[in-house]
């Protein structure tokens, strides 16, 4: 039996979909890519939101958006994917890297609040797996520094406090205290690329809280033009009758979504509800069938929150890196791809350029030494998922106290 890690999920209504834009002429940003956009909106109670080609650049697009430059501070977490950081290293401000709290996948709140001064600008906390941050506590934080909040813009000025741009990219669809990811954070940043919940093939989007004084459509021009080389027109707008003519107010970048890649979004939204599901439940099952097994695994679902179910993340409790490195390559040579979430930054030859040493990260490094990540996607058939269970159980251990010899 062979079991990928995260192959796309993909049925006849997203390939059906995708013809339908093929067949309109029309494959680049255009009704589709809005229609798109609508329907984030609405998903996640916001006023707006904007479709960009990734995460990585809604996460930039809105640091440019909010001013962030040369000698300003940006905090994230230690333990994610590198584009949380290279984002701030883009738009040329300093990195502060968070430690985890001691035995969690989130940052630790109090290092946190610590690492904000008068030059933090916005704190990029990661909701990984699908599980949301405590956002309860991260806005309790940044509203008391707010006497250190010297804000260098308008957007800055009306927020009066450092802004809270979550890195959403695994939590579409999550819920945190009875409000959707999306409209939590100030800013939050989805990912739709094709190993998540719902994908675009590549592709992200921006959503934003309501800002008092600030016009959302604003914004959302900021967005367009940030995102289309600063052209005061789209290709859309441009096929009225006689509209040529367009100016370039901003030299931008060029990071817009196409109708193509909306239409599989499109497509997924019809199906979104059973995908979170079905997730929840593999997950339940893998809770099950580990929960006497000495393993430690992330919680997804509690009385305040909801998980996505992005990833399902396992500690091999008192084991090392080396360990958990001999469980892959055994789950491999059993047909099962897996996965390690994450490998702290400070540990990339990038980040240890800029002066980061993992050292400094010793609950990061704790968690990352002997996470494994087993496979969660709605591809997997009962078969395959007890496949999995079964393989993982008998590598691991011979009996509940007595670990195999690898």
């Amino acid at each position: 039996m062979k079991i990928p890690f995260s192959p796309p999920d993909i049925s006849e209504i997203e390939i059906e979909e995708v013809i339908d834009t093929l067949k309109s002429g029309w494959i680049t940003t255009g009704p589709k890519t809005k229609l798109f956009e609508k329907k984030i909106a609405e998903y996640c109670n916001t006023s707006k939101s904007v479709c960009l080609n990734s995460a990585t650049a809604a996460m930039e697009m809105t640091l440019r958006l909010l001013g962030v430059g040369e000698g300003d501070e940006v905090i994230t977490s230690a333990y994610t994917y590198s584009a949380s950081a290279s984002v701030i290293h883009h738009v040329g401000a300093k990195i502060v890297l968070v430690d985890n709290a001691k035995d969690s996948f989130h940052m630790d709140y109090d290092q946190l609040e610590k690492a904000i001064t008068e030059k933090t600008k916005v704190i990029i906390p990661v909701d990984i797996a699908g599980v949301m941050c405590d956002y309860e506590k991260i806005f309790e934080i940044v509203n008391r520094k707010q006497h250190l909040f010297s804000p260098s813009n308008e957007l800055q000025k009306a927020i009066s406090r450092v802004i809270v741009l979550a890195d959403a990219a695994h939590s579409f669809g999550a819920t945190y205290k009875g409000k959707k990811s999306g409209e939590v954070a100030d800013f939050t940043c989805f990912s739709f690329h094709a190993v998540k919940n719902l994908t675009t093939a590549e592709g992200g989007a921006v959503t934003w809280r309501d800002i008092p004084g600030i016009d959302n459509e604003e914004i959302y021009k900021q967005f367009m033009l940030f995102s289309l080389h600063g052209q005061s027109k789209d290709a859309l707008a441009k096929t009225k009758l006689g509209a040529w003519e367009y100016d370039i107010v901003y030299p931008g970048y060029k990071c817009n979504m196409t109708d193509i890649m909306a239409s599989l979004g499109l497509a997924q939204f019809q199906r979104y509800p059973e995908i979170l599901e079905k997730r929840k439940e593999i997950i339940e099952k893998y809770d099950r069938a580990l929960q006497d097994y000495n393993v430690d695994v992330l919680k997804h679902y509690g009385s305040s929150f909801s998980s996505s179910g992005h990833l399902y993340l396992v500690r091999l409790i008192g084991k090392d890196e080396n360990y958990r490195n001999k469980v892959i390559e055994r789950m491999a040579e059993n047909g099962i791809a897996t996965n390690v979430h994450y490998k702290p930054l400070p540990m990339h030859t990038a980040y240890k350029n800029l002066g980061f040493s993992i050292k400094d990260y010793p609950n990061a490094y704790k968690m990352y030494e002997n996470e494994i990540t087993l496979p969660l996607h709605t591809c997997l058939t009962d078969e395959q998922v007890e496949y999995v269970i079964q393989t993982f159980k008998e590598i691991i251990e011979i009996d509940k106290e007595k670990a195999v010899s690898l």
